[in-house]
């Protein structure tokens, strides 16, 4: 049955629009399989739509490439007529733009279909569903994510590379200096936080030039933390412009300089508010379990926590990033992290994805690789501080990477075999289409010598 809006989202919606006069519009955010935004602008004189299921897009938009065009092996789009999904409003997410030059407002929204079912091409549904999944057997994950991003100076050509707007001996890493260097910009940053009501931990300056970590609250709901990270990137992007700056998520915008990775850090409580990792009877293997599903489904689900060309340049001797799946005690060398703490505070770090992760489907495929060691006790073998054997190393690359979820059980295991089809059928696209494309590098390399 469709969902009707609860007296509580409609009460937000009223008074935000009573408080808020003079909004010209509300932008209406879906986040698509690869994290990028699709949606629409809503005059607020409209907005009671949101309430009656009168706002509606494909559901292909979920399953567009990163260039916006629909994929025919999908078959969503023509193929099936291209059917409309209902938008549902995430009311709690609707708030004033800090950065805009007039009046405006963002709404998350997601698509559920003609019945009233949860569209399962929304990746916040997916990560919705592994959230049931957790709290039928009584358990619920606390999250906390730590994001990487670049600045970088205001481009006249779109196409060309960025250029750090600091000088050309970088930063160091926790550099104050680079900070005030940005101080402006950093502070709006930080302002848009609490205007969106991001829960904001820290900003440090990270080893590239212009690069920046932000490290957010934990909080016992994945889907929120999801949200969180993805308004983010949305927040500085927005101020960004208004610095005459730009900014970019991508795994490895410069090929000398340290790639962008996103760390979550999770632990599992039960019914009664503990920390099922810190318990006296069973809480290390618990850990263990979890940490064991974690490295078993690690490169069937690779391309979750690494889905596009550039991502697999972090992958390399001496980028910081992991190269097997592997578990540590407070190494950050390691794959999966088991930080020095105990108690409430026991959890685990997941240290695979680049900031161009989709933080939905990075959170499905953690939670769901945590899962699956949890049901069958898998054991993680002996951490690389103990002498810990490396068996296989994590995909170097695109392709073997993409065909392995493509046949992976534990993708159909955590997001279903209709998703894995289409996520898959979205890579091979992307990379047929790259693939394609004749480089400037390969000009400057063969062009006038063979």
């Amino acid at each position: 049955m469709p969902k009707t809006p609860s007296p509580e989202d409609r009460k937000i919606l009223l008074d935000f629009l009573a408080e808020n006069p003079d909004l010209e519009r509300i932008e209406l955010l879906f986040p698509d399989m690869h994290g990028i935004f699709r949606g629409k602008w809503m005059p607020p004189d409209g907005a009671r739509k949101l309430l009656t299921r009168d706002v509606r897009l494909p559901i292909s938009s979920y399953a567009l490439d990163v260039w916006g065009h629909d994929v025919n092996e999908t078959r969503l789009a023509l193929a099936t007529g291209d059917p409309d999904g209902y938008g549902v409003p995430i009311m709690r997410t609707l708030k004033r733009l800090p950065w805009t030059k007039t009046p405006a407002a963002q709404l998350l929204m997601t698509l559920e279909t003609e019945d009233g079912a949860p569209c399962i091409y929304d990746p916040r549904q997916q990560l919705s569903s592994m959230v049931e999944r957790f709290a039928a057997i009584g358990l619920t994950a606390v999250v906390a994510a730590e994001m990487e991003f670049y600045l970088f100076r205001k481009r006249k050509n779109l196409g060309s590379a960025p250029i750090p707007p600091i000088g050309s001996m970088g930063t160091q890493l926790y550099d104050l200096d680079a900070m005030d260097e940005l101080e402006d910009v950093l502070r709006e940053i930080r302002r848009g936080c609490e205007a969106l009501d991001l829960p904001v931990d820290i900003i440090i300056a990270e080893s590239g030039s212009g690069q920046f970590e932000i490290n957010f609250k934990h909080v016992p709901d994945p889907i929120a933390a999801a949200d969180y990270a993805i308004l983010f990137k949305r927040l500085v992007w927005g101020c960004a412009q208004r610095h005459d700056l730009e900014s970019t998520f991508m795994a490895k915008p410069y090929g000398d300089d340290a790639g962008s990775g996103m760390h979550f850090h999770v632990s599992l409580i039960n019914e009664d508010g503990e920390n099922i990792f810190a318990l006296e009877d069973g809480g290390k293997e618990n850990l263990h379990h979890a940490i064991g599903g974690l490295l078993s489904t690690m490169r069937e689900l690779q391309v979750i926590f690494a889905p596009h060309l550039n991502s697999y340049r972090r992958f390399q001797e001496g980028s910081h990033a992991p190269l097997q799946p592997n578990w540590g005690l407070d190494n950050r060398s390691a794959s999966v992290r088991v930080p020095e703490s105990q108690g409430p505070a026991a959890r685990f770090e997941h240290r695979i994805s680049g900031s161009d992760v989709n933080p939905y489907l990075a959170l499905t495929a953690i939670l769901g690789g945590a899962l699956i060691g949890l049901k069958n006790k898998i054991d993680p073998g002996k951490p690389i501080d103990e002498g810990g054997a490396i068996k296989q190393r994590l995909y170097g690359t695109w392709v073997p990477a993409v065909d392995a979820f493509s046949r992976s059980t534990a993708a159909v295991d955590v997001f279903g075999k209709e998703y894995r089809r289409v996520f898959t059928a979205c890579c091979r696209a992307e990379i047929q289409k790259l693939s394609a494309m004749v480089t400037d590098v390969e000009y400057q390399t063969y062009l006038d010598r063979i």
